[in-house]
This record gives structure tokens, C-alpha cells and sequence, in this order.
């Protein structure tokens, strides 16, 4: 691994975060940032925000995972309106609930609305993708029509993001429901796994874990999706831990994923690409990291799920998995060397809240042009074990990342998604409701300053 990387990690502790830690909780609450910013708090009481996209008239609508509903809440006042509440919605502590939403590219004139979440069909926890048309008169969601159900579904790795493309079709991020960690640890893995032709004409879709998948907008396969193994399906991608940030850049399509104790991803997908997941985790380096099949060990039942790092078990080598279909990742949050310290004492029983990892969970896209030239022609993710956004500045063709990564607005929060202004000049964030994240002191905490609220940072400069 070259030293680059190292240089990265080490630049992440000596860059300065344009912001000083606050408390805050109400709504007009102004957060402490240094100059050229402003922040405040915008709502607050939504029930577990995930999803967030520019509405009508210049308004934020935003999926509340737990609620089971979607809210409209005006950026300028934090009025809230629910549009929407969906009775058949399976909720969970983390992964579960009402997920993605995205706005169908003739929306000014079909109304409709594209939204996912979990749901039970028996027994069984599956996902779905529905559509919703939107009345301007009572400025509700309503008429909804399933267009494409039984996806595999669990309490961990959903994924969940989505985005129409410039080409008009339809793209959902698919985690690997988290089989081969944890609780799960005894699932076998299967974002490698692609569906069969039989599968495929059975409508079986066990194979979309670790997946970005591509639909045309009535839920079918397009003709163009690449074909894996001679078989063409919705899958786009395979590869992906757990994808939950997707963002089209003209036509690229960004991507940022969370990685286990090392490397999470920022990629840019390609038709066809495998981005190599769980047997390469960032680059090919075999630093810190080396696949363990725990669905194949004797005993897997009995290992201790708080056990991190693996035990003295058969393990691959990611420098042994040759694909000419691999792609590699733009930056990772961070690539570590094997000897580095995963078991820090001091976060205890939360070891992980002490890793190099981020836990990306959106990006958007800066401009070339916008109003703050620093960050112009970046893409910025939003952290949840930080509470900060990233900004990763790019090459001219937006096709590398060029420059040191830039960490901002660390607040005692869990940052869910950011989204950008149409102008700009204000950065949105939502912010889990629950959930462990690290302090104004980077310690382990629990309690977040702003749960399930919508915050704004504004540039103020000229």
C-alpha cells in the first residue's frame, strides 16, 4: 500500500474542523461554527429521519424510518406536515422502516413519488419499492402501486437508497443484510452470489444482497443491464457492504458504503463493475483486513459476536481474489496498517466507535461553480459514528479524488443524510433519533444533542 494512504490518515487528525462541538435542542437553537458559517436547528421530532429530498416548492420532504411516514418540512420555518403515513411498514431499531424516496423525473407532470421500506409478507421480512401520486390541492401522497417487491430484507445491511439516473432509470442500494458479523456472523455472505436465469424467471430475488440494482420505472429489468455470468437481471453492481449513499454527478454515479473495522468506500459505479465485497474490503492490500468464512466454521455459534477481530481462523487474502471486473474504490475512510489497535480500552465494549471507519451514510455533490469556493467540486458525506460531514474534493473530470479530505460541523449527533441547497449556501442534515456516536471529547456516547432533528449550516461569506 502506497504511503499516501498512510499520509491520509494522519492528515485526519491535523485538519481542522470548521466547527466547535455544541449542545443544542430547539428549533432557532443556533449551533456554534466558526466563520463563514451560521448554524441552527431547523425541526426537530421526526421519528428516526432516513431519506430527505427537495419537494415542491422549495420544501424538504423526509422519510421518518420509525414513524412510517413521510414529512414536508419547510426549510425556512420547520413547520412540519405529514404527507403520507404507510400502514404496512416493518419497523426496526436501525436498518427497518421507510427507507429511501425519490422524486420520478416527470414529477411536474405524473405527480409520482418513488419510495422503499421494509415490510412481512407471513414469516418472511422483505423490502418493496412503491409509487405515490402527489396532489398539489391537499398536498397529501396517496393511490399507491407496488412496483417491485420481494426483495430480501433483514435487521442489519439494508441499504435502501434511492436515485433516478440521468438515463431515466430507477437505482436501489441492497446491503448485505450483514451475514458474516455479529449476530449474523453465521450467515453466509452473499454479495458475491448472482441470481441464476432460473431465479430470474422466478421472480427470485435472494440473490440482490450487496447489490446496486437498476430498474426502469415500472419495476422491470432494462434491456440494457449488463449481464453476470451470461445472465442479465436488475443487478447494476455487485460487491457492497452496505451502500447508503447515492448520488448522479452528470452521468457517474457516486456511491459511499460502510466498510467493517477499516475502509469504508467511496466509489464510482460502472455497469457491470464488482466492487469486491466481503473478500476485498477498500483496496487489495491485505492490510487489516482478510475474509473469514464464519458460515463455514465449526462452531460459529459459540464464538463470541463482541470479538472484533478475527480469531486464528482460515482466512483469504484479499490479494488473492482476481477479477478483471474489480473496481477499485475513489478514497477510503481509512485504509489502516494490520498492526493498528482495533481493541482501544478506552471505548470499551463500543471498540468500534474507536476505528478509522466514518460510517458513511449519504453524500451529495457540491458544484463547480457554487458560492463557497473551498468546496467547490466536492462530494460531502455525512458521518454517523462522528456526527460530521466529510468533503472529498475531486479531479477536473470528477473521475479521482484530488486533495486532503476536509472533516466539518462536529456535533454530538448521528448525521444520517446531508443534502445541499439548490443555491448553494446552505447545508442540510437530518440526524438519527438513537444510536452510538462519539462525543465533543471522542468518547462513546449514547445520548445525542439533536435526535430525529433536521439541522442547517449556512455559508455566510461572499
Amino acid at each position: 500500500m502506497s504511503m499516501n494512504r498512510f499520509m491520509v490518515f494522519a492528515l485526519f487528525f491535523v485538519l481542522a474542523a470548521l466547527a466547535a462541538p455544541a449542545l443544542f435542542a430547539a428549533p432557532g437553537d443556533e449551533i456554534a461554527v466558526a466563520e463563514p458559517f451560521a448554524g441552527k436547528v431547523v425541526a426537530e421530532g421526526l421519528d428516526s429521519p432516513w431519506g430527505m429530498i427537495w419537494g415542491p416548492e422549495g420544501k424538504l420532504w423526509i422519510t421518518e424510518r420509525e414513524g412510517k411516514k413521510i414529512t414536508e418540512v419547510d426549510p425556512a420555518t420547520g413547520s412540519k406536515a405529514v404527507l403520507v403515513e404507510i400502514a404496512d411498514v416493518k419497523t426496526g431499531p436501525q436498518h427497518e422502516g421507510v427507507l429511501g424516496l425519490a422524486l420520478a423525473p416527470d414529477f411536474d407532470s405524473s405527480g409520482l413519488l418513488y419510495v422503499t421500506y421494509t415490510y412481512m409478507d407471513g414469516d418472511k421480512e422483505l423490502q418493496k419499492i412503491v409509487t405515490y401520486k402527489y396532489d398539489k390541492a391537499s398536498k397529501k401522497l396517496s393511490d399507491p402501486k407496488e412496483i417491485f417487491s420481494g426483495l430480501p430484507a433483514w435487521t442489519d445491511h439494508q441499504g435502501g437508497r434511492l436515485v433516478f439516473g440521468p438515463d431515466g432509470k430507477l437505482y436501489l442500494s441492497k446491503g448485505e443484510l450483514g451475514h458474516n458479523q455479529g449476530a449474523n456472523r453465521c450467515k453466509l455472505n452473499e454479495a458475491q452470489r448472482l441470481p441464476t436465469a432460473d431465479e430470474v424467471a422466478a421472480k427470485d430475488w435472494s440473490a440482490y444482497v450487496g447489490k446496486v440494482l437498476r430498474l426502469n420505472p415500472d419495476g422491470s429489468i432494462p434491456d440494457d443491464n449488463p449481464a453476470f455470468n451470461g445472465v442479465k437481471s436488475h443487478v447494476f453492481t455487485a460487491g457492497h457492504r452496505n451502500p447508503q449513499g447515492l448520488k448522479f454527478v452528470d452521468d457517474q454515479l457516486f456511491e459511499v458504503e460502510q466498510g467493517p473495522s477499516t475502509d469504508d468506500e467511496l466509489n464510482i459505479l460502472v455497469s457491470g463493475g464488482n466492487y469486491g465485497w466481503p473478500l476485498i474490503a477498500g483496496y487489495p492490500d491485505d492490510q487489516a483486513y482478510a475474509y473469514i468464512n464464519w458460515s463455514a466454521v465449526e462452531g460459529c455459534d459459540k464464538i463470541d459476536g463482541s470479538v472484533y477481530l478475527p480469531p486464528d481462523q482460515p482466512s483469504e487474502k484479499e490479494t488473492k481474489w482476481d477479477r478483471k471486473d474489480y473496481k477499485e474504490p475513489v478514497r477510503t475512510f481509512y485504509t489502516m496498517p494490520s498492526a493498528y489497535n482495533f481493541q482501544d480500552a478506552k471505548f470499551g465494549a463500543l471498540a468500534y466507535l474507536g476505528w478509522a471507519t466514518i460510517a458513511p451514510a449519504s453524500l451529495d455533490y457540491y458544484p463547480a461553480d457554487g458560492p463557497i469556493k473551498a468546496w467547490q467540486n466536492s462530494i460531502v458525506i455525512s458521518s454517523l459514528k462522528n456526527g460530521a460531514l466529510y468533503r472529498v474534493p475531486l479531479s477536473a473530470d470528477r473521475k479521482q479524488a484530488q486533495g486532503d479530505i476536509v472533516k466539518y460541523f462536529h456535533t454530538r449527533n448521528r448525521y444520517r443524510q446531508v443534502l445541499i441547497s439548490p443555491d448553494g449556501k446552505s447545508i442540510y442534515v437530518i440526524t438519527d433519533k438513537t444510536g452510538n456516536h462519539l462525543d465533543e471529547n471522542g468518547l462513546p456516547s449514547q445520548q445525542p444533542a439533536n435526535p430525529g432533528s433536521l439541522l442547517v449550516f449556512e455559508y455566510k461569506g461572499k
